[in-house]
């Protein structure tokens, strides 16, 4: 054996386990096919958001919240209905890991990572509101956490500890390393085989070569697969695309990199993994074209308030819940439905300054960077650096004195100028009328409203209610919103301690591959899908960090009768007398029976 444990893939999921599995002094190799460069995967480029449940920050802001609440809602976004009952079926173990996600948000997630020093902005966002009822899809109140340092500060502490642990000499990390098969003896998986790509100076998201140098095989009594999914590939992605989403786009742009390609589903499911919920998927509706890309098609998304008016490609206001922030899938849908691939955003100066956010770390260099008078000044008049950038030089946008002038700038951003200045002045005006009164019949003013009620909302997220046409407010913006690929929320079916399991049996459920985990986006963030239909945000970041870590500490427990060398033993104390014992593993999930439904 070469190893206690193989790790395929260095993206968060796989530093949270390769973490656990050398604090219990296991000798661990972690592979992955890019350059060091990409150590930390995806996480590195996000804005850092988290699912949190009644924590200080939502207290400081008068926001009430509970794990029943917080369950209440996932479970009125999930819409498990794949045999929850039934250990055959794809739900099973998703609900039982949504279970045990929504008890550690709510629980020791907060302070688990505190504990190693991660920090938290204080105004906490309310992303996806649902707009339905009470047991419906969204957010009751807002749980998104902001980490202070974005992705790079959520794969920090992991790296670190991964890094000491190479140092110490309990893991050894080997980039290149391209996994092609999982070798299996007996029924057993027992290593992996693949192809030893030529060196790479990439920068980080930049495309590597795949040109082969040589082949490697290598063999442990665990491998743990936590390599992401299929977001980059969008021929995948339209292979796996679900009919009630509407036909597969012609045209999205990637908010991922080209190495998020899917390639370890089809590997680890020929060693036989079950594969579930293969059309679960989360893409985004409000992608704009990044105008400074770093890989191909790389888009960005925005991370909007509720106040911007959505029209589809012909200039139809969309109806209740589509506004932005609300309900992405649903949008999606609605979009997909009007037979385009693009919708449009019209917005004012006023709106851009308050309400606009870009998702990803280099999109934030405040929040990434720590710097304390940048960050604040968003909440002083004027858009961020960034949105302001993309404002001048994105290919989406349109910027106007008047009317007439924005309706001609969106017409020539398209094939043929399917906007009528007419129609959308009409639903305008209509909608602007409505702003006399505090009380009104247009359910997104009456968002709007609610949305301020909430301080952090108030403070730096929505706008004061205005009049789009009011010159005041002005100019005029308008956005090409594309659809924007980033998240598979199906994927391999785990049991709670991350162990792949395989084909249901005529006679009994799936049972476990031996010797084979998974962790991460390849495990639908656990179970094979435990956000069911719809996210409710933060809550992919967190289910790298959960799910990585149930398998970490399961894997060393499997492999707790093998020796361990003196080495490695040595090596392991050194590490627990560098930093306090971690927290005790997750309680057991709720009985059902405790859990509103």
């Amino acid at each position: 054996m070469d190893a206690d444990v193989i790790v395929v893939g260095a993206g968060l999921a796989g530093l949270a386990a390769t973490a656990e599995l050398t604090r219990a002094g296991r000798r661990v190799l972690l592979l992955d096919q890019e350059p060091e460069s990409n150590l930390g995967g995806q996480a590195f480029w996000s804005f850092g958001g988290l699912f949190l449940v009644g924590t200080p920050e939502q207290r400081r802001m008068g926001i009430r919240d509970s794990r029943e609440l917080a369950w209440q809602d996932w479970l009125g976004s999930a819409f498990f209905d794949r045999g929850v009952d039934d250990p055959a079926g794809e739900d099973y173990w998703a609900y039982r890991w949504a279970q045990a996600y929504v008890e550690f948000a709510a629980g020791e997630k907060r302070s688990w990572l505190h504990g190693m020093g991660v920090r938290w902005f204080p105004l906490v966002g309310w992303a996806e509101r649902g707009g339905y009822l009470a047991d419906g899809h969204g957010n009751s109140v807002p749980r998104f956490h902001v980490t202070w340092g974005t992705g790079p500060a959520v794969v920090a502490p992991f790296e670190r500890r991964v890094r000491e642990a190479a140092d110490s000499g309990l893991a050894g990390l080997r980039f290149r390393h391209r996994v092609d098969e999982l070798t299996v003896t007996g029924g057993t998986v027992d290593g992996v085989r693949g192809a030893i790509l030529e060196p790479s100076r990439a920068a980080r998201g930049i495309r590597s070569s795949r040109t082969v140098t040589g082949e490697f095989e290598l063999h442990a009594p665990v491998v743990i697969v936590t390599s992401g999914g299929i977001g980059g590939d969008l021929d995948l992605v339209r292979e796996n695309w679900p009919d009630r989403l509407g036909p597969a786009p012609d045209r999205m742009i990637c908010g991922v990199p080209e190495y998020v390609d899917g390639r370890m589903l089809a590997i680890a499911e020929r060693a036989g993994g079950r594969l579930v919920n293969r059309d679960r998927m989360w893409h985004y509706t409000e992608g704009i074209q990044n105008w400074d890309p770093i890989w191909a098609r790389h888009g960005i998304r925005i991370l909007p308030g509720p106040s911007s008016l959505w029209f589809d490609a012909r200039g139809r206001r969309f109806p209740a819940p589509h506004f932005p922030g609300f309900d992405t899938l649903g949008t999606l849908a609605a979009i997909r439905a009007t037979g385009f691939d693009y919708s449009w955003f019209v917005l004012t100066q006023k709106i851009i300054e308050k309400e606009f956010a870009l998702s990803g770390s280099e999109q934030n260099p405040d929040l990434t960077g720590k710097d304390i008078k940048l960050t604040l000044s968003r909440v002083r008049p004027g858009a961020p650096a960034p949105v302001e950038a993309f404002k001048r030089h994105g290919a989406d946008f349109v910027v106007a004195r008047t009317l007439p002038e924005l309706v001609a700038g969106m017409n020539k951003l398209t094939p043929e100028p399917l906007l009528e200045l007419a129609d959308l002045e009409q639903q305008i005006v209509a909608r602007d009328r409505e702003i006399d009164n505090p009380f009104t019949k247009d359910l997104q003013v009456m968002a709007i409203r609610n949305a301020r009620r909430s301080r952090g909302e108030r403070l730096a997220r929505t706008a004061a209610p205005h009049k789009i046409l009011d010159p005041k407010a002005g100019p005029l913006i308008a956005v090409r919103l594309n659809l924007l690929t980033r998240k598979t929320l199906g994927g391999l079916q785990t049991d709670l301690s991350g162990r792949v399991l395989g084909p249901a049996s005529a006679d009994t459920g799936p049972r476990p591959v031996p010797g084979l985990f998974a962790a991460g986006e390849v495990a639908g963030f656990g179970g094979g899908g435990m956000h069911g239909y719809r996210s409710l945000e933060g809550s992919f970041l967190g289910g790298c960090l959960f799910s990585g870590r149930q398998a970490g500490r399961a894997a060393a427990r499997e492999t707790g009768v093998l020796p361990v060398s003196r080495t490695g033993a040595a090596a392991a104390r050194r590490q627990c007398r560098r930093r306090p014992a971690s927290p005790p593993p997750c309680p057991r999930p709720w009985p059902r029976s405790a859990l509103p439904r």
